[in-house]
This record gives structure tokens, C-alpha cells and sequence, in this order.
């Protein structure tokens, strides 16, 4: 086929439209790229629930094969479970999923050996390069003695690993909605979840990567609505709302009101300190609330500001040694999980943290709520430089107004902060801003906006 591959290899990941954009024979071409740069003997498959998935991931074990890797495929997976299968293995590995994209799209997430994530900078470029070659000259040599292709189940070894670092079976019985959204929630929940003082209420575990009931996306409202109706009408403590690959996991309380990601990154933090003595280092990125830094300082920890995106958080986990990092996005990442992100994980603790006290869930994150946010407002702009300019002449040298060009630019008194920044890929400026109360939030929020929409 014909392929553009700059409109397909992203940042940190292979995403587009199938066939359109890419096919089995471009997902060949893959395997045999990822084999060269990898330089591994073996590496480890596993692929999401989307029609395209099956296809496309043996079309990339064909490859690797065929240069005479090794190759281990899982099947049916999300994306931590084929993080713990190249952390457990010690192998590089690709996972085939578009996580929340709608069903056309899919996509490889890929890691070398320990889960160590492979994005431009760590061998995608390489990897592209290779396979733009081969689309013209055609596939590489074979090697003498093509690799081998096993299958192997993971999914016990990944719940019972994620189980001997949550213990739950102390807790006081919940009833826990989940929502999986059709996608790879459905097969890790009832596994992971087996013998748990848990009375699990399944919403859209059927496995249909057409998604006939909501996008599998979380972080739209939109795909909260069933979830948030339908925690009070059961009488559940909480609800559970996975992406299509499983790895980011939202959380409502019971009266069915989103809980903000901060807060569970808080107290996800609060807990990973106390299981490490009240020492440690945390990673969060500058759009995460206030909260955050202010929950570890007071466990004894060391909060550690990254860029937002999930290459910078890894990338810190691995330089600091932090024993867990969180994002506004909902990826929780955990030194004990091969500092990979791992949305289950994640919700164990809520669970453990939930079922550890006698409160409902409202009570208890309001601790870990301190503060009022905007959420992320995007603005289409002309330009970006010239808007951002346009900020900082506006806040520069004022009184208690404190500047830092981390990410874009974030403005911050002791009462209240913004950060805009721009998008990589669109002519768009990103907008969040947070206060101590809903009036100064909103305030600071629509002057910061005034000017960026000048």
C-alpha cells in the first residue's frame, strides 16, 4: 500500500485509520522495524478487542519472525497487562489497540524489555524509518532461521501480580459499578477482581471494538453519564470507568459525582508513601491540582513537576526513582509496575483506601480535593507564540505573580495559578487554570481567555 507515515507515527505511539492509513502488510513492516531496533532475540505481542486487532498483531509477530525473533503472543489484553507481560518476561513488546479512538482507528503502543517506553526520541523515529524504506524497496531478507511464534495467557499472573500489591481482602464488602465501555476492562475485571469482597455490577463488558454504547473515553463527560445514573440507582459506594485499552480509570462516588483525577492521584500517593515508610519521590505534571504536591509534602514525600505527556512522567519516574506518578489524564504510573502506567492498579488502591474505613467515597477524597479547577479549555488561535507573549506582558512584573516557562507558561500567585500551553499537532492554545474558590477561578480563567482569544 501507499502510506504517509508522518500522518501515522506519533509522539509515543503508531495510530490511524484502518485500512485507509495503514494495513497488515505496513504492520509487518513494523514487526520487522521493531525486531532491528530492539535488537531483542524475543519480544511479546498482545492486542485489544477491535475488529483490525487479531489481524494486524500476527501480521507484526509474522514480521518479527521473520527476522528471526522469538515471539511471545498473549492475545486478548489491555495495555498493563501487556506491560506486565514485558516487565514479568523481561522482553520488548507491542500492543495493538487505538485506546479511546473511535472504532476505525488502531494502532501499536511499543516498549523495549521492563516496559521502558519506546517513543520518538527511544526508537520510534528508527522504526518509521525502516518501515518507510521497506514500503519502497520491499520487506527485508528473512533471516536463516526465522523465530518461533508461542501462545501464552498472562491475565491470572497479571491479576495475582496486581493483587500482592493492593491487599484487599481485609476490606469491608463494596458494591462497585464498572464500566467498561466494550473494551478490555471486560476481560481484566472479573479476573482481577475474583475473590475479592467485592459485588461487582458489570456495565458493557462485552468485548465489540464498534463501541455500540459510548465512546470507551472517560474523559469526555459525555461517556460518564451511564456510569453516574447508574452507581445511586444500584445503592454502590463507587463506580469504575475504564478507556478501550484498560489502562486509565476514572472514579465516581456514590451519589454518582466524578472524581477528579488529582484527588486520585493524591490519594493513590498518600498510600504509596505509607507503604514506603513516608519517604519517596512523586511525579506529577504542572495541570495537576495544587493538592497534589501539598497531600505528599505532608506524607513525607518529595513532589516532582514534569512536562504533561506520559514520555516526561516515565522518563522522570526512571531518572528519580519516584515510587508513583499520576496525570490530570488519569495514567497512574508505579515504580513497583515497572514505572509503566496501569489504570487497575490505580483502582485497587481506591478500593483498599474505600474499603480501609467506614465513609462513603465522598467524605473520604474530599480531603484530596482542596481546590476549584477549570478543567482543560481549548482555544484555536493564529498564533501561539504571539498569544503566549501576550499573557506574559500582561502578568509580568505584577505583585506576587510568579512566571515559568516549564510547559508554555504558567502564571501563579499564592492563591491561584493558570498554565497555557500549546498544542503540538493543532493551532491550538490549552487553557487550565485552578483557585482556592470558584469565583477567583473563574476570574483568572476568562482573563487569561480574553487575552488568548484577543
Amino acid at each position: 500500500m501507499t502510506a504517509d507515515l508522518s500522518q501515522i507515527v506519533k509522539a509515543y505511539d503508531v495510530r490511524g485509520v484502518v485500512p485507509d492509513q495503514w494495513d497488515e502488510t505496513l504492520a509487518g513492516l513494523f514487526g520487522a522495524a521493531f525486531a532491528q531496533v530492539t535488537d531483542a532475540s524475543a519480544i511479546v505481542v498482545g492486542h485489544d478487542m477491535r475488529p483490525s486487532s487479531p489481524g494486524l498483531s500476527r501480521a507484526f509477530a509474522r514480521g518479527a519472525a521473520a527476522r528471526g525473533v522469538d515471539v511471545t503472543e498473549i492475545g486478548l489484553c489491555s495495555t498493563d497487562q501487556l506491560y506486565y507481560a514485558s516487565g514479568a518476561l523481561d522482553l520488548p513488546g507491542a500492543m495493538f489497540t487505538a485506546s479511546h479512538n473511535p472504532a476505525q482507528y488502531n494502532g501499536i503502543k511499543m516498549c523495549r524489555a521492563g516496559a521502558a517506553p519506546v517513543g520518538q526520541d527511544t526508537g520510534l523515529t528508527q522504526i518509521r524509518e525502516l518501515a518507510e524504506k521497506w514500503l519502497e524497496s520491499g520487506a527485508p531478507e528473512p533471516a536463516a532461521e526465522p523465530g518461533t511464534r508461542t501462545a501464552r495467557e498472562t491475565l491470572e499472573d497479571y491479576a495475582a501480580h496486581l493483587r500482592a500489591l493492593v491487599d484487599l481482602r481485609a476490606i469491608r464488602p463494596l458494591k462497585v459499578v464498572v464500566d467498561a465501555g466494550n473494551g478490555m476492562g471486560g476481560h481484566t475485571v472479573p479476573t482481577v477482581f475474583a475473590g475479592l469482597p467485592l459485588t461487582l455490577v458489570p456495565m458493557y463488558f462485552e468485548l465489540d471494538g464498534t463501541f455500540p454504547n459510548h465512546e470507551a473515553n472517560p474523559l469526555d463527560p459525555a461517556n460518564l453519564v451511564d456510569l453516574q445514573k447508574r452507581v445511586p440507582a444500584e445503592g454502590a459506594d463507587l463506580g469504575i470507568a475504564f478507556d478501550g485499552d484498560a489502562d486509565r480509570c476514572f472514579v465516581v462516588d456514590e451519589n454518582g459525582d466524578p472524581v477528579s483525577p488529582s484527588a486520585i492521584t493524591a490519594l493513590v500517593a498518600a498510600r504509596e508513601l505509607a507503604r514506603n515508610g513516608g519517604e519517596g519521590m512523586i511525579i506529577h505534571n504542572l495541570i495537576t491540582s495544587r493538592t497534589v504536591p501539598e497531600v505528599v509534602r505532608e506524607n513525607g514525600g518529595t513532589p516532582v513537576r514534569t512536562r504533561v505527556g506520559h514520555s516526561f512522567i516515565k522518563a522522570e519516574m526512571a531518572r528519580t526513582g519516584a515510587i508513583f506518578g499520576g496525570e490530570h489524564s488519569a495514567h497512574y504510573y508505579f515504580k513497583d509496575f515497572w514505572n509503566a502506567d496501569t489504570g487497575m492498579l490505580a483502582a485497587l488502591h481506591v478500593l483498599a483506601a474505600l474499603g480501609g474505613q467506614q465513609g462513603p467515597l465522598s467524605s473520604l477524597v474530599a480531603q484530596y480535593d482542596r481546590y476549584q479547577g477549570s478543567g482543560e479549555i481549548n482555544s484555536t488561535v493564529a498564533d501561539q507564540s504571539a498569544r503566549l507573549a501576550a499573557i506574559r506582558a500582561a502578568y509580568e512584573g505584577r505583585a506576587d505573580i510568579t512566571l515559568d516557562d516549564l510547559d508554555g507558561l504558567t502564571v501563579s500567585t499564592p492563591d491561584w495559578w493558570f498554565n497555557v500551553r500549546p498544542s503540538n499537532t493543532e493551532p491550538l492554545l490549552r487553557l487550565n487554570a485552578e483557585a482556592k474558590d470558584e469565583p477567583t477561578m473563574a476570574k483568572i480563567r476568562d482573563e487569561a481567555l480574553a487575552i488568548i482569544r484577543a
